[in-house]
């Protein structure tokens, strides 16, 4: 497995998750950090975005699945956002951590679920 890591931190999006009906609803901030393990020495070496997992696309697919998919849980949307990044195959793993401030009482900073997922998870 690679030890190199291509990170994305701090992405935030509007998503309409949780078990409450009035999250679904109303929708609410989703904050999502990924850590992609691959080889970053080919396009280190190259120079060449044809050689590295494109950051790009990988936000695009995060915010994809935060944006367009409605979800009970957080541990949902964490699995279908590593699902979504090992489908390229030059990722070997992923560490997904997605957050929100769902509306309850109390003093917290946010409720976060971390996963983390490999090739052999992903089925392939």
């Amino acid at each position: 497995m690679a030890t190199d890591r291509l990170l994305l931190e701090g992405l935030q999006f509007f998503g309409h998750h949780g078990d409450v009906e009035a999250e679904r609803a109303l929708g609410g901030r989703v904050d999502v950090d990924v850590e992609i393990h691959t080889d970053l020495r080919p396009a280190g070496r190259s120079d060449q975005l044809v050689d590295a997992v494109d950051y790009v696309r990988c936000y695009d697919a995060v915010r994809h699945v935060v944006e367009t998919r409605q979800h009970n849980l957080l541990e949902t949307v964490a699995e279908e956002i590593a699902a979504a990044l090992l489908a390229d195959s030059r990722v070997d793993s992923v560490r997904v951590r997605v957050a929100k401030q769902p509306p309850i009482a109390g003093v917290f900073h946010r409720f976060a679920v971390m996963i983390e997922r490999g090739r052999q998870d992903a089925g392939a």
